[in-house]
């Protein structure tokens, strides 16, 4: 499902060359719960980038569902994202200028998605906004922006979902509904689920663990 090979990332700066992720190798099976814990700076966000298709290694190969996105161009990776990928994000990355159910529809109207509308509205349903369909980003405390993205990212029937701290922003009660909300929807749909997190807890449900250092990659035991 998920698979590299001696991956790195390198950039330059003004006096040298920094290293960002070194020969990384690593495989997760479709359906497995992931998460990727290390401190700032570690690598994990990059890492994630690259997994997800955002941004191009210097060196090694990434295969998502069998493909090997790392001999697509940008736009054929724009497409395999839009397919089989969805992200949640820290700072939710809701339209202001939507509302809930409008956010949540946009990308499967992009994609010519049919039944967008009621597709949207059940995923809201099931995260427990069916009644603030009609409301704006700005009207919805985090946790429920948060819920809002999540239903986003699962309306789509994502293969992988990728979520970098998605309990970053809300408080203890609220990231736990979201967290539950999370694997819930990974058992009900078998989307493989890969998180980066600095919460200790959130990584501990995951089904395994892995640790960044200085650009290294281990799994916790």
């Amino acid at each position: 499902m998920i698979k590299t090979s001696q991956l790195s990332k390198r950039v330059g700066t003004a006096s040298s060359e920094l290293e960002i992720l070194r020969g990384i190798d690593l495989e997760i099976k479709q359906g497995e719960t992931a998460a990727i814990v290390g401190a700032s700076g570690s690598g994990k966000s990059t890492l994630l980038g690259l997994l997800a298709g955002l941004d191009s290694p210097t060196a090694g190969d990434i295969y998502l569902d069998d493909i090997n996105i790392v001999d697509l161009d940008e736009d054929q990776r724009a497409t395999l994202r839009s397919e089989k990928v969805g992200f949640v994000f820290q700072n939710f990355q809701l339209l202001p200028a939507l509302t809930a159910l409008e956010n949540v529809m946009l990308p499967l109207e992009l994609a010519g998605t049919q039944g967008a509308r009621e597709k949207s509205e059940g995923f809201l349903a099931r995260v427990g906004l069916g009644e603030r369909l009609h409301h704006y980003p700005r009207t919805l405390s985090g946790g429920e922006q948060q819920r809002v993205a999540i239903a986003r990212a699962f309306a789509s029937a994502p293969v992988i979902l990728f979520a970098d701290e998605p309990t970053g922003n809300l408080d203890t009660v609220t990231g736990a509904n979201v967290v539950r909300l999370l694997f819930d929807l990974n058992i009900e749909e078998g989307t493989t689920l890969v998180l980066v997190t600095h919460d200790t807890d959130l990584a501990d449900r995951c089904q395994r663990k892995f640790s960044m250092s200085a650009g290294r990659l281990e799994e916790a035991l």
